[in-house]
């Protein structure tokens, strides 16, 4: 995992994109992260694998109707 602080990746912004090429980058300020660049094709696998569809959407549909149901039950548990 490839690191550099805002400073750096605003001074030497060239760097920054051609090691994002290879790897994300985390782009830190104050030793915590503050962004990540990615490059097109990585940004792109990720457009892909969030607009896929819900592998178990009836299993959660499911769920949702149970929670709805029995919600007087679950509210006595949690007390």
């Amino acid at each position: 995992m490839a690191k550099m602080n805002a400073t750096d990746a605003k001074n030497r912004f060239g760097q920054l994109l051609e090691m994002a090429r290879a790897e994300p980058v985390h782009v830190q300020k104050n030793g915590r992260d503050v962004g990540v660049m990615i490059s097109p094709e990585q940004y792109e696998k990720f457009l892909e694998l969030n607009a896929a569809p819900k592998v178990r959407p009836v299993v959660d549909e499911l769920l949702a109707k149970s929670i709805e149901r029995r919600r007087s039950l679950y509210q006595a548990l949690a007390k």
